[in-house]
């Protein structure tokens, strides 16, 4: 195990060595760490990574806490007031007909899925990723308009898709243990506790932490360390509560940008992000090392069909039902519709079924979530930067072809290597 540890810590360091160089052969992160992951486990070089199931949830927890967190506390109303109608068209009547449609598919194509099951597809299959369209997001001649729109619809629709997953799990959990056990209803409680919980503590500790350095009470260089830890106090004060960790680290972090005021600012939050960056390179690579090589072993051509549906179908048309009236013309309303990559959340989802579910079970949803990001970042990490060029060179001028993002404009995470916003 110390000698995985090891090469691990080499891999983040070359890769910091090298992310400029082979962000120009289209080669990401994701791709990278899947792939040493997969070796890994196979034993490559005479390792073999099998970390533990306490491992493994620990990275999970902590790496969707950070991620919830921090996209939530950098909203700006002030940016996001110019396109709000597209943001919510997208969030609003966009994800749940994602969710919905890609329910109803899983119950009709996935053997063995269940209501519950279905329902856990659909919606941990329903947030995007843009970091995986590195390319695109970076590239000038896509307008900045429609860059910040996939942008922010990413950094958001996590957040919102948990309490489905959740409640789907929770479903799943409780139809394996029978009578006696919560269910959907105990979790549906936890999530209100969360959002009430997260939004009070949110609320106090942006106050605070404004007041403390408006006041020269406080550190400016301590503040980063001291919003990750207070990602981290929303999610596990939440849970000593009975309420729900997640919930109330992505409410906190809502709660928290807005009563700093127009966000917290990037200086703020760099520490946390930049950490969960790296967590979530880790658990990248627990995707090729645990998820992979499971899911081979159950693969349908059921579960490919859905994957190439989940990406196409499923997530193009409600996005394009979203969009009708919006002013935008069928080429860009198409572009939005297939730039929607699934990564880092799907794969914490996955991690999420194989800690919760018995192994039955987990085998009909994990392999179809496996091969749906697998064929995501390959199909999306190969079309990224020619569409981008394509799309680009035809797009009507609105004023922002041609800019590149400043930090402002684009809040979402990113990954090592790359700009802080646009995961470039």
């Amino acid at each position: 195990m110390d000698t995985a540890f090891s090469l691990i810590l080499l891999l983040l360091f070359l890769w910091g060595l090298c992310s400029r160089k082979v962000a120009r052969v289209e080669l990401t992160a994701p791709a990278a760490f899947v792939l040493v992951g997969f070796l890994m486990h196979q034993g490559f070089g005479g390792v073999d990574l099998v970390p533990s199931q306490g491992t493994i949830k620990a990275l999970v927890e902590v790496t969707l806490t950070w991620v919830l967190f921090t996209d939530a506390a950098r909203l700006s109303v002030r940016s996001l007031r110019p396109d709000f109608g597209l943001y919510a068209r997208l969030l609003v009547i966009g994800l749940p007909l994602c969710v919905g449609l890609g329910t109803l598919v899983a119950l009709g194509l996935v053997p063995g899925a269940s209501g519950w099951a279905a329902l856990y597809l659909g919606a941990a299959l329903a947030p995007t990723d843009a970091a995986l369209g590195a390319s695109m997001m970076d590239n000038p001649v896509v307008p900045a308009r429609v860059r910040r729109t996939i942008n922010v619809e990413s950094g958001l629709n996590d957040g919102i898709a948990t309490p489905f997953v959740v409640l789907a799990l929770a479903g799943l959990v409780a139809a394996e243990a029978g009578a006696g056990h919560e269910g959907p209803g105990g979790a549906l409680l936890e999530l209100l506790i969360g959002v009430a919980y997260g939004a009070a503590v949110g609320l106090v500790a942006g106050w605070l932490l404004r007041s403390a350095l408006r006041g020269s009470w406080a550190v400016e260089d301590f503040a980063g360390p001291a919003v990750l830890a207070l990602a981290l106090l929303c999610y596990t004060s939440a849970i000593a509560l009975g309420g729900n960790g997640f919930v109330a680290a992505f409410i906190g972090g809502l709660a928290f940008g807005t009563a700093y005021g127009e966000g917290a600012p990037e200086w703020q939050l760099r520490f946390t992000e930049q950490s969960a960056s790296v967590l979530s390179l880790l658990v990248w690579l627990m995707f090729g090392a645990v998820m992979l090589p499971e899911a081979f072993q159950h693969l349908t051509w059921q579960a490919v069909c859905y994957a190439v549906l989940s990406l196409t179908v499923i997530r193009m048309v409600p996005v394009a039902l979203a969009l009708l009236g919006s002013g935008l013309d069928r080429g860009t309303v198409l572009f939005v519709g297939w730039f929607g990559p699934r990564g880092l959340a799907s794969i914490i989802f996955g991690l999420l079924a194989v800690e919760e579910l018995a192994p039955a079970a987990a085998r009909v949803v994990v392999p179809v979530v496996v091969c749906t990001v697998l064929l995501s970042v390959v199909a999306h990490g190969l079309s990224s930067g020619p569409l981008a060029r394509r799309y680009g060179s035809r797009a009507a001028p609105d004023g922002a072809a041609g800019k590149r993002p400043s930090a402002g404009e684009l809040p979402v995470r990113g990954l090592p290597g790359r700009s802080p916003r646009t995961g470039a």
